[in-house]
């Protein structure tokens, strides 16, 4: 599950973390007043979806009258944003996050993820902020700087001061940046994170530093524990067919083919897929029953128009397995 920017950062701000002051708002009007609340001659209003590429596709933009404010609303409310991220449909927009303007002079990047091979979380930070870092990984990966959290005694300072001396932070910049990936490591931790960035982590023309961006993914299978961040989730931003089989607790993944499948055992889900992809077919789906809800829950939820637009029939895959003791 995926948190906006907003939302995000107002968990940045719970730990302590340096984030512009803002407010989220839903009408034109709100966005005109947020900009007198905030003060200043100055702000950015950003369009709330969760897809990256919202500069470039028109979702940023830098104002200096309150009354832009308000005309940036009026466009996007209601509105839905194309990125590079997004399908030919974009993502609807419901939110406008209205923000001071930060004077940067140097764009770093500083993000978390959980690595599968080592089994820990790992923080990555580059001097190549503001660019993708898939992008950077692929074509200068020598600039990804790596740090492994050891799960028994946590993120350390001295991790956070190599990575602060590598990126070529100086002075009171290196106090600033431990205390941000300490933070960020807490929070992490706390949250049940999946993935953590901050692109760009930026140095302002005052020598601070500050969180300009803040994506958060969080590991689905660990809401149960985190109710006030499962209050957070935005379904609109979410394929139908997925947030409605998520409200059914159905493990289920859509993709873009147009025979659905049915199987209980996720490799043997997997399985049955590359079997319809040999014989010329393409799944529409990939679903999990085995840790679904009551048969009549997940029964009901088979035949949803969501799940079942423009399907062929379900191809239905069950197995049996037995226990031998010996």
């Amino acid at each position: 599950m995926n948190l906006h920017e907003y939302q995000g950062k107002q968990l940045f701000a719970d730990y302590g973390l340096p984030v512009s002051k803002g407010f989220a708002v839903d009408t034109p009007e709100a966005a005109e007043e947020a900009c007198k609340k905030i003060g200043g001659d100055m702000w950015v209003v950003k369009a709330q979806v969760h897809a990256g590429g919202r500069g470039k596709a028109g979702g940023v933009k830098l104002i200096k009258d309150p009354a832009e404010a308000k005309a940036f609303a009026e466009k996007w409310l209601g509105k839905n944003l194309v990125t590079f991220q997004t399908d030919e449909k974009g993502q609807p927009v419901a939110k406008i996050l209205v923000e001071t303007c930060t004077d940067i002079a140097d764009e770093l990047y500083l993000g978390a993820v959980v690595d599968r091979t080592t089994r820990r979380v790992v923080f990555m930070a580059s001097t190549e902020g503001g660019v993708e870092i898939e992008t950077v990984a692929e074509e200068t990966p020598e600039k990804i700087l790596k740090a492994e959290i050891d799960p028994l005694v946590g993120a350390q300072p001295y991790q956070a001061r190599e990575l602060a001396f590598a990126l070529g932070l100086k002075g009171d910049q290196i106090k600033q940046f431990t205390k941000i990936f300490l933070g960020l490591s807490q929070l992490f931790h706390d949250k049940d994170l999946a993935l953590l960035e901050i692109n760009p982590l930026v140095v302002t023309e005052e020598g601070n530093l500050h969180c300009l961006d803040a994506k958060l993914g969080l590991d689905s299978n660990a809401l149960y524990r985190h109710p006030d961040l499962q209050a957070m989730r935005d379904p609109s931003q979410e394929d139908q067919r997925e947030a409605d089989a998520a409200k059914w607790e159905l493990n289920y993944v859509a993709l873009d083919g147009n025979i659905g499948c049915m199987v209980n055992g996720a490799g043997l889900a997997m399985g049955t897929m590359d079997i319809v992809n040999l014989s010329g077919g393409k799944p529409a789906n990939f679903l999990d029953v085995m840790a679904a809800p009551p048969r009549s829950a997940w029964l009901k939820r088979s035949k949803s128009s969501s799940l079942t637009t423009m399907l062929k029939p379900y191809w239905l895959t069950f197995s049996a397995v037995s226990y031998v003791a010996t």
